[in-house]
């Protein structure tokens, strides 16, 4: 059995009807199975993670698309996360027994669709048609107030769909990559220039982790701030490797850390070094837990 997963990210966390109508829409879709539907308010962003066939997949995502560009306009939108569109990311990521290629089959189909309905595709990471657009901040720079003056650009012609600003939709961008973890740690205070700070630390960008996105984000409603996370290949910067430095840098100023959260679906091997790193069992392996015994 082929086994693709698909996490979007649309531009909505606060309407919590449309939000389950997402979900029930996936979740009625036959040899689908839905493993998270998480949502932020602060953020104003909803995640959704589900596998299955190549096939069904492709008709779950094309079933929420429906439903989240009649749910939301962008002209109004406001939200603590970057964006730039209705429905902002979807990544296709191969599991079991599905190459790199059937996966980019999948999200070129899915771009040809959504670019039929007028909404202007980028495509990213293993499906980027240029080096320029292979990472998706790039793509998604100055956000959706952007947007409009960026199509004027023949350098920012879309892959699929209309050099057109569509105000309600936005722009959606397409891939297909490793699976990524969305990691995030709040701290205990309301201060967004530690989080700043802490965040520029980490990521990629500002000389920290190759591997690491990173941004501050304030959490009005818990009255903390938190630093956002993407670990992008967690074999070579791993989990415990991030939530030690943010702690540590947290430390300097005096702030401990609240809690911390994955969004959206993880994969297993990435908690094995967890149980390295914490409990020091050296010599764990994910198939000494019973249940992965099960997955075949």
């Amino acid at each position: 059995m082929k086994v693709l997963m698909c996490v979007p990210n649309i531009s909505e966390g606060k309407d919590l009807k449309l939000i389950d109508k997402i979900a029930d829409a996936i979740k009625k879709t036959e040899k689908i199975k839905l493993l998270e539907a998480s949502s932020d308010r602060d953020h104003n962003r909803s995640v959704f993670g589900y596998l299955g066939e190549p096939a069904p997949l492709l008709e779950a995502t094309k079933k929420l698309t429906e439903i989240a560009l009649e749910g939301i306009d962008m002209s109004g939108h406001k939200g603590d996360h970057p964006r730039m569109g209705a429905v902002d990311v979807v990544p296709f990521i191969p599991i079991r027994n599905i190459s790199g290629e059937e996966a980019l089959q999948v999200a070129y189909e899915f771009g040809d669709y959504l670019g039929g309905k007028g909404v202007p595709v980028y495509f990213y990471e293993d499906a980027a048609s240029t080096a320029e657009r292979k990472n998706l901040a790039d793509i998604r720079k100055g956000q959706y107030e952007a947007l409009e003056e960026k199509l004027k650009s023949e350098a920012w012609k879309p892959d699929r769909g209309p050099a057109l600003f569509n105000p309600q939709a936005g722009a959606t961008a397409v891939g297909v990559r490793f699976p990524l973890i969305a990691f995030n740690v709040n701290l205990n205070t309301t201060n967004m220039e530690i989080a700043d700070k802490i965040a520029r630390n980490v990521r990629n960008l500002s000389g920290g982790y190759r591997y690491v996105r990173a941004i501050g984000v304030n959490l009005t409603d818990l009255g903390q701030v938190q630093v956002s996370m993407n670990l992008t290949n967690y074999t070579k910067t791993p989990i415990h490797r991030v939530m030690e430095t943010v702690r540590s840098e947290a430390a300097r100023y005096g702030v401990t850390l609240a809690a911390s959260e994955f969004v959206g679906p993880v994969p297993l091997n990435a908690l094995e070094e967890l149980v390295h790193f914490y409990l020091q069992a050296h010599d764990f392996k994910v198939n000494q837990i019973i249940e992965t015994n099960l997955l075949d």
